[in-house]
């Protein structure tokens, strides 16, 4: 009756050590469009991790300068974004950092130009959702000088929050264009 257990508990071992090698297998990578993820600004959303497995480590681009690195994540689209009107709505994210969506279009330069005293003042962090160049990037961060503006895709952010249209003000008690 030992020698049964004892062959057993080995068996369940052995199975247990194969799945946990074939579990921790690197995943392949089959395409990556660029862009930063958007997800330590909807942290605070509280978004519930899938708990059966850890999150893997974001790899960090092998570039020179923060200059190069934001090159490197160029262009940036959104698929699910795209510019125009926002309805305004009321949202509960306590802690959330202010932050707006814009792109490289005509509508959220003239968004920029309008709210930026109010969004330096909210401190407010922005994603640019849809751009092609550094070129392009820098023309933005030029019409508002001390704001943060940064590429990354918006696609996950839009899905979570239901939006579909930029520019946008996303803050801990609302969405606003």
């Amino acid at each position: 009756m030992n020698r049964s257990v004892l062959i057993a508990a080995i068996g369940l071992l052995s199975a247990a050590t194969a799945s946990a090698q074939t579990a921790s297998a690197p995943l392949i990578v089959v395409e990556d469009r660029g862009g930063a993820s958007a997800l330590p600004y909807y942290q605070p959303l509280n978004p519930q991790p899938d708990r059966a497995t850890p999150p893997a480590p974001m790899p960090l681009p092998r570039v020179g300068s923060t200059g190069d690195a934001e090159a490197a994540m160029l262009p940036v689209r959104s698929t699910q974004l795209s510019p125009g009107d926002v309805p305004r709505r009321v949202i509960r994210a306590p802690g959330l950092t202010p932050l707006f969506l814009i792109g490289d279009d005509e509508r959220s330069r003239t968004w920029l130009r309008q709210r930026q005293a109010a969004l330096r003042e909210l401190h407010a962090v922005g994603l640019v959702v849809n751009v092609e160049s550094m070129a392009a990037l820098a023309a933005l961060r030029r019409l508002v000088p001390g704001l943060t503006l940064s590429p990354a895709s918006g696609d996950d952010m839009a899905q979570r929050l239901g939006l579909h249209h930029y520019p946008v003000l996303i803050t801990s008690t609302g969405i606003e264009q």
